[in-house]
């Protein structure tokens, strides 16, 4: 069994990562039993820039997974350039779990950028209507929940409702092929669950 601990920052992702991360293994299947346990909530800048927060939810993290698990770290980049901030978190990680194996990966600019990626195979769920026109780049708006809310019926997007069913419903090709930072956590996953053969 591969245990994955996750860290977030949402109360929606706290719910509907663990959805996403079971969706992944129905589409890229694992060769052994992959349990995606409760997500860890943390507030997104205490947890990047107090070193004593950051040090004490990895270890957690690294408790709750054990020495077969995966610890990743989901969380929005907002202004932040996914690549940079990804790539400082990691190596900064490695100090307090250089016995895990550790992802950090950064939706560019917010975990609902996934969905504008995949819009049209959300048309019609929960009130969304897709537009006609799309933008070409899913990650350009600042405020993906603010593109969703437009397209509700309702006018309304609830994070705690609206993210874990969208994260049912939503084509993983479809965000493979027009998200970047989607493809990164694909990638992720094909490293450290895929390609990780089963004792």
């Amino acid at each position: 069994m591969i245990p994955i601990a996750s860290i977030v920052e949402g109360h929606g992702e706290v719910v509907a990562l663990p959805i996403l991360l079971r969706r992944l293994n129905e589409w890229r299947p694992a060769t052994d039993y992959v349990h995606a346990l409760t997500p860890i909530r943390v507030r997104r800048d205490r947890f990047i820039h107090r070193e004593d927060e950051f040090r004490k939810q990895l270890l957690l993290a690294a408790a709750k997974c054990g020495e077969r698990g995966w610890i990743l770290v989901v969380l929005d980049a907002d202004d932040d350039c996914p690549a940079t901030l990804a790539s400082s978190l990691y190596q900064r990680a490695r100090q307090y779990v250089p016995h895990r194996r550790f992802s950090v990966v950064l939706a560019k600019r917010e975990y609902e950028a996934w969905f504008i990626a995949a819009a049209r195979s959300l048309d019609g769920h929960r009130g969304f209507r897709c537009p006609d026109e799309i933008l070409v780049d899913a990650e350009i708006p600042r405020d993906a929940k603010g593109w969703l809310r437009q397209s509700m019926a309702s006018g309304t997007y609830k994070e705690m409702v609206d993210q874990p069913a969208f994260t049912t419903q939503f084509d993983l090709q479809q965000a493979f092929d027009n998200s970047r930072s989607f493809r990164k956590l694909c990638k992720e996953w094909q490293v450290n669950i895929v390609d990780v053969n089963g004792d």
